[in-house]
């Protein structure tokens, strides 16, 4: 199971840290993805980072802004997001890739397993 966490309603400017827990199953050699949906937006993708930790991927939206942080074995996977602005407002989903792939995927149905998402609000 994958449990994410650390929504809540922010500032515009302000921060917050996502955790994305595993739980009951191999996770730590899976890669693991953050995707975020918005109300009457499709789920889109945010970032992701190799089982290793050793590859991260972004969004152009967020780069520079967002930071995945884990793997390397962890069980834990943060997304510490930094100059938040309204348009990151959605619901977070953290998701696991079981397959090892050379690059890491930003399609959602690529990523096996998912959590419950959490809310992030940033207000104007």
């Amino acid at each position: 199971q994958l449990q994410a966490s650390g929504g809540g309603l922010v500032q515009a400017g302000g921060s917050l840290r996502l955790s994305c827990v595993a739980s009951g199953r191999t996770f730590s050699s899976y890669a693991t993805g953050w995707f975020r949906q918005a109300p009457g937006k499709e789920r889109e993708f945010v970032a992701a980072i190799s089982w290793t930790g050793g590859s991260t991927v972004y969004a152009d939206s967020v780069k520079g802004r967002f930071t995945i942080s884990g793997g390397n074995a962890k069980s834990t996977v943060y997304l510490q997001m930094n100059s938040l602005k309204p348009e990151d407002t959605a619901v977070y989903y953290c998701a696991a890739d079981k397959w090892r792939r050379v690059i890491l995927t930003r399609v959602p149905s690529d990523y096996d397993y998912w959590g419950q998402g959490t809310q992030v609000t940033v207000s104007s």
